[in-house]
């Protein structure tokens, strides 16, 4: 939708109401409802406010110590929220209601450098000083539950209803118990402008996955954070609940595989990898050296690294393989399809973030010339290559540590982040669990 359209959407009555939107560092919509007219004729060109804060809170949205940019000390003021017209949107699941995603801006005009938006976007620089352009695609699974989100709360989680009840991986049959939902879903987010591929079930109990075209990166993050939001706010509309959570349970986790390649910058632009063998070969081996390091920006919640299991389908191992699911980098496609799948990543990651990861990797190896060590043949779980960190403690490590993260993405995200990550260590660490009360209650 341009800003014209827009104009007479809200000229006619048709729209009333623009959602305003950023994305917080753990990956969530938060912004404004604005009234329609009120949008056209003073933010689009302007901007609107918001409270820095966004950036310097945990999952409960209650401020913590640690952070530069926001502090009681600070005084946590505003930032500018400021609208990029090109991702204006429909929201077809909400009454006369479009949205706009927002660049984050200090009141002087520099970017709030630890925005995920501002931090892909200059990632993408990167590329852009090279001649090259990125493409993505993110593969969400979720789990489907029949209760609501207000009962699962007063459940305390617990005994909830799985939409379906045993393993519907490609199950027309099983799919089809939960098909009003997810149809719904699917075509929304067509009406919403998204270019939607398929639907199908996977192996836990009520997951599902959607899929959609590949497009550039910075869209992509983009379609995937309205996606995320607007399918949970659907299943709220039908009465139900998802959760995009890293690990439910015991049983398979709600992985994000990204699909990546690299264009040139020609209009419109020409895939690379098919055609410069070395590059992609750097590319590739930038994400083998880096993968480690940069894991807290593919799995940033404690609960991520309970995802990493063998025989899973989720990735213990740093190796690369052609068409090898129990690598953590898969080789697919062919001809101008050809890309990498980076199968790391839960689905509580932040799109943004995650693709910037790919990206620094991707330039470290270019930059350092590092030569592809051959593919990984057979079982990965079962292989002597390096492990992916098991816990959030070692991947927060790790990525404090990284010259790489430091030099790519420059020392104030790489602390910014690490101090999300201790915010959220401490929290776990705080924490009594029920594993601990049964194990301990009675017998220890």
């Amino acid at each position: 939708m341009t800003l014209e359209e827009l104009r007479n959407a809200v000229d006619d009555g048709s729209v009333d109401t623009v959602l305003l939107a950023i994305t917080d560092m753990q990956g969530r919509l938060q912004g404004k409802r604005l009234h329609a007219r009120y949008f056209v004729d003073e933010v689009a060109g302007h901007g609107a406010e918001g409270c820095n804060y966004l950036l310097a809170v945990d999952v409960d949205m209650a401020t913590v110590d640690g952070y530069a940019m926001a502090s009681w000390e600070g005084g946590y003021g505003d930032f500018v929220m400021r609208p990029d017209l090109d991702t204006l949107r429909p929201v077809p699941w909400q009454e006369a209601t479009v949205i706009c995603l927002a660049d984050v801006e200090w009141a002087d005009g520099s970017p709030v450098v630890a925005s995920p938006r501002q931090i892909l976007r200059a990632q993408l620089a990167r590329l852009s000083e090279r001649g090259w352009t990125a493409n993505a695609g993110t593969e969400l699974e979720f789990i489907v539950f029949r209760d609501t989100y207000e009962q699962a709360w007063k459940k305390g989680y617990r005994g909830l209803d799985p939409a379906n009840l045993y393993n519907v991986d490609y199950s027309l049959l099983g799919t089809a118990r939960v098909e009003p939902l997810i149809r719904r879903i699917r075509n929304s987010m067509y009406d919403a402008g998204m270019v939607v591929e398929d639907s199908k079930g996977e192996c836990n109990l009520g997951q599902h996955e959607i899929n959609f075209h590949y497009t550039d990166a910075l869209t992509t993050a983009d379609l995937h954070a309205v996606y995320k939001n607007g399918a949970k706010e659907i299943a709220a509309q039908e009465g139900m609940a998802i959760t995009f959570m890293a690990k439910w349970d015991e049983r398979e986790g709600n992985s994000c595989h990204i699909h990546f390649s690299l264009a040139d910058d020609s209009v419109p632009p020409r895939p690379l990898f098919h055609r410069d063998q070395a590059l992609f070969d750097a590319f590739l081996a930038g994400q083998l050296a880096c993968l480690r390091e940069l894991t807290l920006l593919l799995a940033p919640n404690v609960n991520s690294y309970k995802r990493f299991a063998a025989g899973s389908f989720a990735p213990t191992a740093v190796a690369w393989g052609h068409d090898n699911r129990t690598c953590s980098l898969r080789v697919v496609g062919h001809g101008p399809g050809m890309r990498f799948e980076n199968r790391a990543g839960g689905a509580d990651l932040n799109p943004y973030l995650a693709v910037s990861a790919l990206i620094a990797a991707g330039l470290h190896g270019v930059d350092q010339g590092l030569e592809l060590e051959p593919p990984l043949e057979g079982n990965a779980y079962t292989s002597d290559k390096p492990r992916v960190p098991t816990t959030l403690r070692e991947a927060r490590d790790l990525f404090a540590s990284s010259a790489v993260a430091r030099a790519a993405l420059g020392d104030e995200v790489v602390d910014h982040y690490v101090n999300n990550a201790d915010v959220e260590l401490a929290a776990y660490e705080a924490a009594v669990t029920d594993w601990e009360r049964y194990r301990g209650f009675e017998r220890l």
